[in-house]
């Protein structure tokens, strides 16, 4: 009973930004690395930026300097700041975790997605 929720995708404006986030929740006993993808039409789905809980990072290239993933343990929940949007970056964001849970017998680990947040830049 692990879910992961997505919000913050909208219409913006190039070289505007935006803020997603992705909140995990269940009987959560782990999270080791959370992290965003997004899929463009016709296009396979791409790591945008991950972080492990370490706090290493990892981002596309073509993201670095313009996006931060960020988390908050306590909440479960990770970040993903967009700054200086380019329409290139129109896609679907889906965030992903690393997540070991337990289902009243043990413990199991495993990638889950959320159902994806449509991030638009247009003018």
């Amino acid at each position: 009973q692990v879910q992961l929720v997505e919000s913050g995708g909208g219409l913006v404006q190039p070289g505007g930004s935006l803020r997603l986030s992705c909140t995990a929740s269940g009987s959560i006993f782990r999270i080791s690395t959370m992290g965003w993808y997004r899929q463009a039409p016709a296009e396979q789905r791409e790591l945008v930026a991950t972080m492990a809980s370490s706090g290493t990072t990892n981002y596309a290239d073509s993201v670095k300097g313009r996006f931060t993933i960020s988390r908050d343990n306590a909440k479960n929940t990770t970040y993903l700041q967009m700054n200086s949007l380019k329409a290139e970056d129109t896609a679907v964001y889906y965030c992903t975790a690393d997540i070991t849970y337990h289902n009243g017998i043990g413990y199991y680990t495993g990638d889950y997605w959320g159902q994806g947040t449509q991030v638009t830049v247009s003018s």
